[in-house]
């Protein structure tokens, strides 16, 4: 006699299966995305991508059309990973020592790293921005939420009475994304943080500049 499967029974395997599903898809993104940051997206073949997350190659293509598709993964990836490791830390950044901490906390990353590596989104820009428009209008969404989380911030700020009138939130920040790049991409090259250092610095004290005197 066959077994019956009631509604419920295969809308509880479809989930099982879902679930597995998304967990074999994480696992491909995270290998890919730990290869493309340490070889780069032409030095990561599809074969490292398996062997790395232990799946076969149907399942790659199972998730992904193509390496151009997986690439964009990546970059999701890499950008919920960047905004969620210093969650706490943008999340409040509020204050002048808001801004101090999260200063040391970026530099103390580039310690932990020996300087090398970069910035994961900032070495697949220099990869892909010219020959892949998808991924470049990705990493610029990437970059824009980044730089949103430091704007919103500094409006806070400015909403507290803690910044000037004459303080502008989303210049401010743009300016503060670019001096962390510049230092990251100094960093990776010269294996130190001075620059990285000097640049976030000159950031909070422009930023300063804006602060209501008490």
């Amino acid at each position: 006699m066959s077994e019956t499967v009631t509604p419920a029974a295969e809308g509880a395997g479809a989930t099982k299966r879902t679930t597995r599903g998304l967990v074999t898809r994480e696992r491909i993104v995270a290998a890919a995305a730990q290869l493309m940051f340490e070889r780069g997206v032409a030095g990561t073949s599809t074969p490292d991508v398996r062997d790395a997350a232990g799946v076969s190659s149907s399942q790659i293509y199972h998730y992904f059309a193509d390496k151009s598709a997986l690439t964009r993964a990546v970059i999701e990836f890499q950008t919920a990973r960047i905004l969620t490791g210093q969650r706490v830390l943008l999340s409040r950044l509020d204050s002048f020592a808001a801004l101090r901490d999260w200063r040391d906390a970026i530099v103390q990353i580039e310690h932990d790293l020996d300087c090398r590596g970069g910035c994961p989104l900032g070495s697949l820009t220099s990869e892909l921005a010219e020959h892949d428009p998808a991924a470049r209008t990705a990493l610029a969404e990437g970059f824009t939420l980044w730089t949103d989380a430091i704007r919103d911030g500094l409006q806070d700020m400015l909403d507290r009475g803690v910044l000037r009138d004459d303080a502008d939130p989303h210049r401010l920040s743009l300016a503060t994304m670019a001096a962390l790049q510049g230092g990251l991409l100094l960093a990776q090259a010269q294996r130190s943080t001075a620059a990285l250092e000097a640049g976030l610095d000159a950031m909070i004290e422009r930023i300063a500049f804006h602060a209501v005197a008490l």
